[in-house]
């Protein structure tokens, strides 16, 4: 959720309302509730992956690139919104996790551990899969945002291919982000030993 409002108040800030209007710009997790993206999706994954594997999203922010100052690049900063600020939910959490050998060796804190492990290992996880460049995912909004206009072929052929290129992507070529994501992870929890 956060994520998603992250988009709509960059909007917000860039000039357009809609988010704010339709009333996206809170933290109810009712308000971000996509059927698909964030119920039939990953419980399918779940069933169908015998519990392995997960997939699912927030029903997106919307935004009208129409109301902002300058739309081309107003796109793009929006778009590197959301996983920013995964970066910094996880940073803050990776820094909780480095406070931690401050506290007695205990249940306790193993348990805030790997409660803060999980919110960090889940918020690179996201932060780097949203910057792959194809739609609908974040990275093909920054991509097409520096992307010159003579390469409209490109852009035409990303909006009509890309959803499918991305499925591809999860099934076939998903283990390319793990050590991305492994890398990060490591970066930002430290060398923190098991409490």
């Amino acid at each position: 959720m956060i994520h998603e409002v992250a988009h709509g108040a960059v909007a917000l800030k860039l000039g357009d309302t809609t988010a704010k209007d339709a009333g996206r710009l809170n933290l109810n997790p009712l308000n971000h509730l996509d059927f698909f993206g964030s119920i039939l999706l990953p419980i399918s994954l779940f069933i169908l992956s015998a519990g392995t594997f997960v997939l699912g999203w927030a029903k997106p922010v919307p935004y009208n690139p129409y109301r902002l100052r300058n739309p081309k690049s107003g796109a793009g900063i929006i778009a590197a919104a959301g996983p920013l600020t995964n970066i910094t939910v996880a940073i803050v959490f990776g820094i909780l996790i480095r406070l931690l050998v401050f506290l007695p060796s205990s249940a306790f804190a193993a348990s805030l551990f790997v409660m803060f492990s999980a919110v960090v290992f889940i918020n690179v996880l996201l932060a780097a899969f949203n910057l792959i460049p194809l739609p609908p995912l974040d990275g093909s909004g920054i991509l097409l945002s520096i992307m010159p206009d003579s390469w409209h072929q490109v852009r035409s052929f990303l909006h009509r291919y890309g959803f499918y290129l991305l499925l591809f992507f999860i099934f076939f070529g998903f283990q390319l982000i793990i050590p991305i994501i492994s890398y990060l992870y490591s970066l930002i929890v430290g060398q923190v030993g098991v409490l």
